[in-house]
């Protein structure tokens, strides 16, 4: 795989128009494009549809993290889903509903652990015993190491606990990283928590980082989209170099 294989861009934007514009632009310069919630509501499946045939299903990501019980989450997934990537389902459906989900699907299935918004504070609140909002990390990897018995490729992850992950379930099994914040990208309103840069997660062991807002959002006058995405990727391969 090469290093911009390893990259996966967030196409967080509110409307078809722009999401094309940037397939446009990055095609060739990411490996996969993620269709998140916000613009599959927006614009629906079709759009889902009009990316596969123009880029090819195994370039393409959703993202919808869709949460209820697993007979009715069969149906709309059988529906959309033909040919993608990798689909996401949170790991807090537990182990049985995953499995469920799991052996009625072609594609590859991750399992979001911990949202990378998430803080401690906020596992308190939520009534999660003291180990795990003390160390979010212990959390991420009981739930990695459940998705992986229940069948799941792999786990959505921040890239602080991906080397856990990949020490509790093996080389072999996915790990997703957002929450990328490379050092020369400022992002305005940032509401992502447990961060790490381009470098960091792939050195920790990840194989694939999800960037959106630091590449959407560079500035022109720096070379846009297209720089930024390139940067990320210096720091891939970099980070590659660095474990051989």
């Amino acid at each position: 795989m090469k290093p911009k294989d390893r990259l996966i861009f967030a196409l967080d934007v509110p409307d078809k128009r722009q999401a094309l514009d940037l397939v446009q632009l990055l095609e060739g310069e990411v490996g996969l494009f993620k269709l998140g919630l916000e613009l599959y509501l927006a614009e629906g499946p079709g759009l889902l549809q009009e990316l596969v045939n123009r880029v090819g299903g195994d370039w393409v990501f959703l993202d919808l993290k869709l949460y209820d019980i697993p007979n009715t989450l069969l149906g709309p997934i059988r529906t959309i889903l033909h040919g993608l990537a990798l689909f996401t389902i949170p790991s807090d459906l537990g182990p049985a509903a995953l499995k469920k989900i799991v052996s009625g699907t072609v594609f590859k299935v991750l399992a979001v652990t911990v949202l990378t918004s998430t803080t401690g504070d906020d596992l308190k609140a939520l009534g999660f015993e003291r180990q795990y909002w003390e160390d979010p990390a212990r959390l991420v990897v009981r739930r990695a190491v459940m998705a992986k018995e229940a069948g799941c490729a792999g786990v959505v992850c921040s890239g602080r606990e991906v080397k856990a992950v990949k020490e509790a379930c093996g080389p072999d099994f996915l790990a997703v990283c957002p929450g990328i914040r490379p050092e020369w990208a400022a992002v305005a309103g940032d509401d992502q928590q447990r961060i790490v840069t381009p470098f960091e997660a792939i050195k920790n062991g990840a194989d694939y980082i999800v960037v959106g807002r630091p590449i959407r959002t560079y500035p022109e006058s720096q070379g846009g989209p297209v720089a930024a995405a390139r940067r990320v990727v210096e720091e891939i391969a970099a980070a590659l170099d660095s474990t051989n």
